[in-house]
């Protein structure tokens, strides 16, 4: 029992650290760049501009129809045999920034359509543009529909990069895998990683209620 103590005090740090350095890093900058994806896209569908919206409805159907694991390998094993190579964490960056926008896009899609149509011919009719209407009107009330199942989808990627180990990308569970390979306890070290996932997701969660409130509160003032 001592020596269980001992190694998981002593490999605690040693998975922490790739959590703050890349798990975290990776989280954030690829639900930035999905999310900015799922806006494009939404907009483009609803627009409906024929080609762009044919691409758009392609992009969506194959990205949430295949794997993200297969997704990863594809990037990162597959693309250099066609001449473009990626490191480890642009290649991880790249498939889950492709995966959230996928899926987020579905997510704006519907919370831009449910802006009350009126308000769109309102804009119209005090001379806004498309654009300005949609930066002015249309988007603030979107995320905020949005919030929910945007935040649920953050916490789903956190726990997702956990994946990009099969890259080599040296993040928290490859952190564990080495640590585990070494000391021959795969139960005990999993089980930690597992905790400080659990961590991580746990003020996550906390946040998005924060904010659930905060968004409610600015309802009722309306």
């Amino acid at each position: 029992m001592e020596k269980i103590i001992k190694l998981l005090g002593d490999s605690f740090f040693q998975i922490l650290l790739p959590g703050l350095q890349v798990t975290i890093p990776l989280t954030l900058i690829s639900f930035c760049i999905g999310l900015l994806i799922a806006l494009i896209t939404a907009v483009i569908r609803i627009a409906n501009v024929k080609v762009l919206s044919q691409i758009a409805r392609f992009y969506v159907w194959v990205i949430r129809g295949t794997p993200l694991l297969v997704q990863l390998f594809i990037i990162f094993y597959g693309l250099p045999k066609l001449g473009l190579l990626l490191d480890a964490f642009p290649a991880a960056i790249v498939a889950f920034s492709l995966n959230v926008g996928a899926y987020t896009s579905e997510t704006m899609r519907a919370a831009i359509t449910a802006v009350p149509r009126g308000q769109i011919e309102a804009g119209y009719t005090v001379g806004m543009s498309y654009l300005q209407i949609l930066r002015r009107i249309v988007l603030p009330q979107a995320f905020r529909i949005a919030f929910p199942p945007l935040f649920n989808e953050l916490i789903s990627l956190t726990k997702d990069t956990s994946l990009a180990a099969s890259i080599t990308l040296s993040e928290m569970f490859r952190a564990a895998q080495k640590i585990a390979a070494r000391t021959m306890e795969p139960f005990v070290l999993y089980c930690e990683v597992a905790f400080v996932y659990l961590i991580i997701c746990t003020v996550l969660t906390r946040i998005q209620v924060y904010g659930e409130k905060k968004l409610s509160s600015y309802e009722k003032r309306d």
